[in-house]
């Protein structure tokens, strides 16, 4: 049995702007990107990963392999969130 995350964002209204930032940093990291569906990301991930992924029912792969395929795409997320931080302190010091 699947179950759906539930998982919301802070700020309603903000998922657009989530896919679009999840699109573009997973294109810098070298992957293809369909910017209409950001989320299809992960397959190209777990291909080069080695992980095998179909689209629908996945309840044999474990969640430590999961986990990989997620964790690459979140943690380039979380470090371009800390490179525009950084940035951003940097442009306001005097």
């Amino acid at each position: 049995m699947s179950r759906r995350s539930r998982r919301k964002h802070l700020v309603p209204g903000a998922d657009a702007a989530m896919s679009a930032f999840k699109a573009e940093v997973m294109r810098r990291e070298g992957f293809v990107v369909n910017p209409s569906r950001p989320d299809d990301v992960k397959f190209e991930v777990a291909q080069s990963l080695g992980i095998p992924l179909e689209r629908g029912y996945n309840g044999d792969a474990s969640t430590e392999r999961m986990g990989q395929i997620g964790g690459q795409i979140g943690g380039s997320m979380v470090k371009e969130l800390v490179r525009m931080a950084q940035e951003k302190l940097a442009k306001q010091q005097p």
